[in-house]
């Protein structure tokens, strides 16, 4: 989408208050290399917040032998997002403060099948906006990630298999109801916004993430933006076709990535091996691993050389300088190891064998977190990718800022 409506102005203004306030007092020189943009017209901008109250001038940064370089900091730090995970059997939201800390969080139960789940999903984000400060201004906007394709961040309509919706409009749903801007993201998408915002792909114009849990997702991030292809659904790489005739996976395919490594097939593989009983779960298969059980460690060693293998591909593909690896399955990764990283350096062309992998560790509140970030991100969001609900937030960020 377009910025038919905004300015290029009131672009580089909110991502300067948003660098300032994610990331920290800067330099002009700093601001102008970051942003993308010249040194006079830094200069020109910061002037003009300076002198609105928007930003101030702190201490001197040491410049390494020559002329100090004045810092400038944002007025304000008080300035918050909300995000919002939904998962079939429940929700998880947070608040997050400009730098993307979370201030407060709650997980709650969920029934994405239901036929009242939208309206039960308003009630819950509804309930947690009102449990918070009341003389902080209210937040700048809601962020939601999902498991599935949305075609436009700013409209919000959902198809998903997981959650079994069908063109839902959740996006215009919750701005009717909670008067806040409101933005839809694919949930791996969002991990990726909050890994380019606060995380290790700050530096990288390039990189991949890539989530192990109850599917395989990939985020990609190209030329400094996400790739979401025609319609939202760029980086499904848990439904790469694996084996020919294999399990069925939920998208109705058979052989898919994910049918084969994600939770669901590994629970039923170690089943099936006697590593764990019929009636458990993915926690008692990574405590049997943990535990020294052989067919459960053997299990994980399998499924991380077929991530390894499929992994390969898409970095032969897309040439990141980076992938990182999330989600709720890399707290066994130490049991994917042994059979990821082989798998992955032996499938890669030779100039990309020393693609640096990073494995995070994973917090529940990490999905919500990202969630928020697609508000936190839309000050940078010069293609307006967010649309109209990026405008709004912009809106609310310069006019919250100012009144605090």
């Amino acid at each position: 989408m377009a910025l038919s409506s905004l300015s290029r102005t009131d672009v580089n203004r909110t991502a300067i208050l948003a660098h300032l306030g994610a990331l920290g007092p800067a330099s002009r020189a700093e601001l102008a290399r970051r942003i993308g943009v010249s040194p006079a017209l830094i200069t020109q901008l910061t002037r003009d917040l300076l002198a609105e109250g928007l930003i101030e001038e702190l201490e001197h940064a040491s410049s390494g032998g020559g002329r100090p370089a004045r810092m400038l900091g944002l007025v304000s730090r008080t300035l918050t997002a909300i995000g919002v995970k939904v998962a079939p059997d429940h929700v998880a939201l947070v608040e997050v403060g400009i730098d993307g800390a979370v201030l407060r969080s709650s997980t709650l139960a969920f029934d994405a099948v239901s036929p009242l789940a939208v309206s039960g999903l308003v009630e819950l984000v509804r309930t947690f906006i009102a449990s918070g400060d009341a003389e902080a201004g209210g937040p700048l906007g809601i962020g939601v990630g999902l498991p599935g394709t949305v075609v436009e961040q700013g409209v919000g309509v959902v198809d998903s298999t997981q959650l079994q919706w069908n063109q839902v409009p959740l996006g215009a749903t919750l701005r009717r109801a909670l008067d806040l801007p409101v933005v839809v993201e694919n949930n791996v998408n969002a991990l990726s916004v909050a890994e380019k915002l606060f995380g290790q792909g700050r530096d990288c114009d390039d990189f991949l993430v890539v989530t192990i849990g109850n599917g395989v997702g990939a985020g990609v991030v190209a030329g400094g933006s996400i790739l979401r292809g025609r319609a939202g659904g760029a980086g499904d790489m848990g439904h790469v076709p694996v084996v020919e005739d294999g399990p069925l996976c939920q998208c109705g395919n058979r052989g898919c990535l994910e049918a084969l490594i994600g939770q669901g097939a590994l629970v039923t593989a170690g089943r099936a091996a006697g590593a764990i009983a019929p009636s458990d779960g993915i926690d008692e298969l990574r405590a049997a691993a943990d535990g020294g059980d052989v067919r459960a460690q053997t299990l994980y060693a399998e499924a991380g050389h077929r991530l390894g293998r499929a992994l390969a591909g898409v970095v032969n593909v897309l040439d990141p300088e980076l992938v990182v690896l999330l989600g709720e399955g890399v707290e066994a990764w130490s049991h994917w190891a042994p059979g990821f990283e082989p798998a992955l350096r032996a499938a890669l062309v030779p100039g990309k064998r020393g693609v640096a992998v990073a494995v995070e560790t994973w917090q529940d509140d990490r999905w919500a977190q990202g969630a928020a970030a697609l508000v936190l991100a839309t000050p940078f969001d010069a293609e307006g990718v967010a649309g109209e609900q990026g405008r709004l937030v912009r809106e609310r960020f310069v006019s919250t800022a100012g009144a605090r």
